[in-house]
């Protein structure tokens, strides 16, 4: 495959709460290094963008030397957290903003869906819009007529489609600008957040369609979202933005993992042990989650592991102990129960750690409890209310890049759907 984008040294400085430097004097001096070929003086000034900090400085990098590079058919998924320059680099890529330092390299056209309603003019209807969209991306109207009753059975608005668009709501604005964007055959598709304010049916149509465009058309989609779910079905390569600079980039599963996995370490859940009760031979001294998978963050679909260490002074042989645990949701509900006497153990060895393996999480995302209960030699020795608590992020659980909304279901269930 041949590399249809590539970002050399991208980078963007804005200055804080004012447009342009802010004061004739900064302008300038900036115009005065401009005309002798120097640098922009102001490049040398400037924080990282960490928006959860007071910085000291009126300048911040919203990006910060970007390199990376696009292969033709390749779907990239763009994630990261608010703010982390996600949307700033769609912008420069799409030729919204110029970039402050560096340059974009590309070969063919790009179609962006970046915000509800962008490149709409209001007072036009939707049909007249199509057409100036188009335009816009040099096809002829020969060209966007061919294309136009597919692009209007797409989008679900066929009513409306001569009805001006400031009329629309702003689901029919994004049916219609990805219907747009995805059918009048653009080399690159770069598709924003902006997916979300579609309903269910439509998200699904979308991803499909930029399957489609992916895998059977050739054509390149750089795509941005929140929902994991999707960016894990439809990517096959990730990128990780962190204060506006690469933090990872990489397989799209490794990517996701880096990203849920960020300010987050292998370490030992805390225990609270206000509620113990027992005889304590044996005691529950340490917990961990996933501590022998790749990544600590649990997620729905994926790998996932509870390590029990216990503290057992008696040397109580791994037959005479068994250790049960309940999991429960927020609001207190049991969803589950788990326990080692499903699988007996005969071991005369000195029992020390239970590990629980789950190939496939069936937890949807959301915060989770557990209480723990342990029986030795047939009496209970250590019952704790509410151990520890672990949080479950979303996954692609069903393989279908649909996300299952936690307040309709705790607990997943692969199945089948047949129609006769």
């Amino acid at each position: 495959m041949s590399v249809i984008l590539k970002a050399e040294h991208i980078s963007k400085q804005y200055r804080l709460g004012l447009v342009g430097t802010g004061t004739v004097s900064h302008d300038l001096n900036r115009w005065w290094y401009q005309i002798r070929g120097k640098e922009d003086p102001y490049l040398k000034i400037g924080e990282t963008n960490d928006r959860s900090t007071k910085g000291s400085s009126d300048y911040v990098w919203a990006l910060k030397d970007i390199n990376f590079e696009v292969q033709q058919g390749e779907v990239l998924g763009i994630i990261g957290k608010n703010g982390a320059g996600k949307s700033t680099l769609l912008k420069i890529l799409s030729k919204v903003t110029s970039p402050t330092t560096g340059s974009i390299k590309f070969n063919g056209r790009i179609a962006s869906l970046l915000e509800v309603g962008t490149g709409f003019h209001p007072e036009m209807t939707g049909r007249e819009n199509i057409y100036l969209n188009g335009a816009i991306l040099g096809m002829t109207k020969t060209e966007i007529t061919a294309k136009l009753d597919e692009i209007v059975a797409f989008s679900g608005c066929e009513r409306y489609i001569d009805t001006p668009v400031k009329r629309y709501s702003s689901g029919m604005t994004v049916r219609l600008a990805f219907a747009v964007a995805a059918h009048l055959e653009p080399e690159i598709l770069v598709v924003d957040e902006v997916l979300a304010v579609g309903d269910a049916e439509f998200q699904k149509k979308a991803i499909g369609k930029m399957q489609d465009i992916s895998r059977g058309e050739g054509r390149t989609v750089l795509f941005v979202s929140h929902n994991m779910a999707a960016v894990q079905n439809l990517c096959t390569r990730g990128i990780v933005l962190k204060n506006g600079t690469i933090s990872y980039t990489g397989a799209i599963l490794d990517s996701i993992q880096h990203y849920l996995q960020d300010g987050n370490t292998l370490s030992s859940a805390n225990l609270h042990i206000d509620e113990r009760k027992g005889t304590g031979k044996v005691l529950l001294k340490s917990v961990f989650i996933n501590k022998n998978e790749d990544t600590a963050i649990p997620y729905s679909g994926g790998k996932f592991s509870i390590v029990f260490e216990l503290d057992n002074p008696h040397k109580i042989l791994e037959k005479d102990i068994r250790l049960d645990f309940r999991i429960d949701d927020a609001l207190g509900h049991r969803v589950t129960w788990l326990s080692s006497s499903m699988y007996p153990s005969e071991k005369t060895a000195v029992c020390n750690t239970f590990e629980f393996v789950i190939d496939k999480l069936s937890l949807n995302e959301g915060m989770y409890y557990v209480t723990t209960h342990i029986v030795a030699l047939g009496e209970v020795t250590d019952w704790i209310q509410n151990a520890f608590s672990f949080e479950v992020q979303e996954g692609d659980f069903y393989g279908t890049g649909k996300k299952v909304p936690s307040v309709q279901s705790k607990f997943l269930i692969d199945y089948d759907v047949r129609t006769y």
